[in-house]
């Protein structure tokens, strides 16, 4: 096994250039989410060049790489939509350029996160070139609409194309450590229903502004006695956006509304969630509702979920988790860290709705996701593409 992992370490450093150039014509394809179809086909090419068993697009538009055909199912994430570019003068470079030098990848999307999936091209290009043949099928995955929507295309893959995998690696970016979970969060609608009246005698009627503005502030104060998890941290609560209506400028509003963003620890549910905010209601004209998403993507099909997504944690001690610090360790020598995502991922689906046993490795830090000069380092995706080969051997 020891001279199987050197040969993938060899491997991935022959092919680091390799490796950057795919990733810098994934880049230079603007990908925003349901708008996926040219990256998507740049990402089948390359997955054929490196001469997969399987390469097809299914019917949300996910990309599905196959190599191997056993019994033990392991899938390989990263999504492939990205965030817009943003303010262009907080930009040193060209957001779209894909610019290698000084030892990175430069551009949307090379953290969030299509490094991962350019490792992981490299990863099954290796594989094959080593005559990979454990009892075990894997699934690359170039998924679509996670920035709208997490884990809506593992709810596709898993109810529509019946793909249910045994485990599961999410290549979102981790700083190369080996992360096992990460809060969930909820979209929330909080609408009030006041009276209008005319402005010159607002006695006559029930603001809705004040009475959303009100309980603006109580859930403020929510937002500092919500639960804690020693792993996960807090959980939180806080006002996106308030919008808000009336017959006119010179009219009481009777009508306004609150979209809360709610991060979800461990032990946190929707349910639990929903009645905090309806106890702030008590007495008021007005209702609490979880949002729903439901948009076209780019391969005409409408498909939605509930805008509801799990908290979910994996045990240090799982199989999972113990078999990545393995292919690390064989790979490099020493430990990696075990820690979790500040972000969302679609981990809430794969593992916080189906259980799936899952981690994530990806190369690049989140912090410079969303965020402009975003750039990976080649480096980061040598190592990535190592180490999801090494993990398919080590499983």
């Amino acid at each position: 096994m020891q001279n199987t992992i050197e040969q993938i370490k060899s491997l991935s450093e022959k092919y680091r250039d390799y490796t950057a150039e795919n990733l810098s014509k994934l880049v230079k394809i603007k990908s925003l989410s349901t708008q996926e179809k040219e990256v998507q086909l740049e990402l089948k090419r390359q997955m054929e060049e490196a001469g997969f068993d399987e390469v097809r697009i299914d019917g949300l538009g996910n990309v599905i790489g196959r190599i191997g055909n056993g019994s033990t199912i392991l899938a390989i994430d990263g999504h492939m939509d990205t965030v817009d570019n943003g303010n262009l003068s907080n930009w040193d470079f060209d957001p779209l350029g894909g610019e290698i030098k000084d030892g990175y990848v430069h551009g949307r999307g090379t953290v969030d996160q299509e490094g991962g999936p350019a490792a992981f091209v490299t990863s099954g290009r290796i594989l094959k070139e080593l005559g990979f043949d454990k009892d075990l099928t894997i699934y690359f995955v170039g998924s679509v609409m996670e920035e709208d929507c997490d884990g809506l295309c593992w709810k596709y893959l898993v109810e529509e194309e019946k793909i249910k995998p045994d485990f599961a690696i999410s290549t979102e970016p981790t700083n190369l450590n080996i992360y096992r979970g990460h809060r969930g969060r909820m979209e929330m609608h909080v609408s009030f229903y006041g009276v209008s009246s005319h402005g010159s005698a607002p006695e006559r009627g029930k603001n809705a502004i004040y009475l959303a503005s009100k309980v603006a502030l109580e859930i403020e104060k929510l937002n500092e006695r919500l639960a804690y998890d020693e792993f996960l941290g807090k959980g939180s609560v806080t006002i996106s956006e308030f919008v808000s209506e009336s017959p006119s400028l010179c009219a009481v509003s009777d009508f306004a509304r609150l979209h809360l963003d709610r991060r979800l620890t461990w032990g946190e549910t929707k349910e639990s969630a929903v009645k905090e905010i309806e106890d702030l209601l008590e007495g008021l004209n007005a209702k609490v509702e979880v949002l729903d998403y439901s948009e076209e993507a780019y391969t005409g099909l409408t498909y939605g979920m509930e805008k509801y997504y799990p908290t979910w944690k994996i045990p240090e001690d799982h199989q999972v988790v113990q078999t990545g610090v393995q292919a690390y360790e064989a790979l490099y020598a020493k430990k990696p860290k075990v820690d979790k995502w500040t972000f969302s991922t679609n981990g809430v689906v794969i593992n916080g709705i189906y259980k799936i046993p899952m981690i994530g490795f990806g190369p690049g830090n989140e912090v410079l996701a969303h965020a402009p000069n975003e750039k990976v380092a080649i480096n980061d995706l040598v190592i990535a593409s190592a180490f999801y080969a090494a993990f398919a051997y080590k499983l």
